[in-house]
Order: C-alpha cells, then sequence, then structure tokens
C-alpha cells in the first residue's frame, strides 16, 4: 500500500520539484490510499494559489479535471473514533499539526496498525520523519 498525503497529490496537480518522482509513483502503483479530507485539503491548495497568482485558469482547469479522475479511483479512510484517537496520540508523540496527525492515522489504520511494508509518500518533513518513525518507508 503507498499512503499518499495531501502534498504527495498536489505534486500530481501542479509543476512541482517532486512532480517527476511523484509520476513516476503512481505510475509503479495507481492505487491511491487517501484521507477522507484530502479533497477539502487540495481545494485549500488550488484555491489559495490561484488567489496568490501563482496558478493560472488553464492551469487550475487541467488541475481539477486530474483531481477528478484520481479522486474517481482513490480509497478514502474514514473518519472513525479509531483514526481520531490514534490522531490524538501522534500529535502528543510527534507533535503534528491537526491536519498532519490526521493523514498519518488514517494511514496507519488504513494498514491495520502494521506500517513496515507500507510506503507514506508526503512533501511534508515533518510528516514524513513522523511517518517513519512509526514504521512507514517514507
Amino acid at each position: 500500500m503507498r499512503f499518499w498525503d495531501s502534498s504527495a497529490i498536489a505534486s500530481l496537480l501542479l509543476q512541482e520539484k517532486e512532480s517527476a518522482q511523484r509520476q513516476s509513483e503512481l505510475e509503479q502503483d495507481p492505487v491511491l490510499v487517501v484521507w477522507w479530507g484530502t479533497a477539502v485539503e487540495l481545494e485549500s491548495v488550488l484555491t489559495r494559489r490561484r488567489c496568490e497568482g501563482t496558478l493560472d485558469e488553464v492551469n487550475e482547469a487541467k488541475a481539477r479535471k486530474k483531481l477528478a479522475m484520481l479522486a474517481d479511483t482513490w480509497i478514502e479512510v474514514e473518519p472513525t473514533d479509531s483514526v481520531r484517537e490514534m490522531a490524538k496520540r501522534l500529535i502528543r508523540v510527534h507533535r503534528l499539526r491537526s491536519a498532519d496527525s490526521l493523514q498519518l492515522a488514517a494511514a496507519l489504520v488504513a494498514c491495520g496498525n502494521v506500517p513496515s511494508s507500507h510506503i507514506f509518500l508526503s512533501g511534508d518533513q515533518a510528516l514524513k520523519v513522523a511517518a517513519g518513525k512509526e514504521g512507514f518507508i517514507v
């Protein structure tokens, strides 16, 4: 399993330094496992970049089209009590922001809390460190 946090998916939608690597990872395993709130986080990324002027109308439309295609096939980890409790623990242990703790908790729940053979994809360094400490391949 490859768990994709929002920043990793953003690299598939927008031209970023990790875009080629992320595209290669998607081609190796086209099944995206994501947190339930991922669509909201990506909406925030696209809207913020559009308002900042770093994303033009044409590229925004392309990004939204690709996002819709990915969302049609991705597997979402639902917001359950176990995800919430795990996220609270992760905040205490790793001092993560709440959204990041929910991403990592969802990944742990998705792999049955046995992360050692699973990959956690993220562009966020603090989140990658925490995922590695939890046992994911990062």
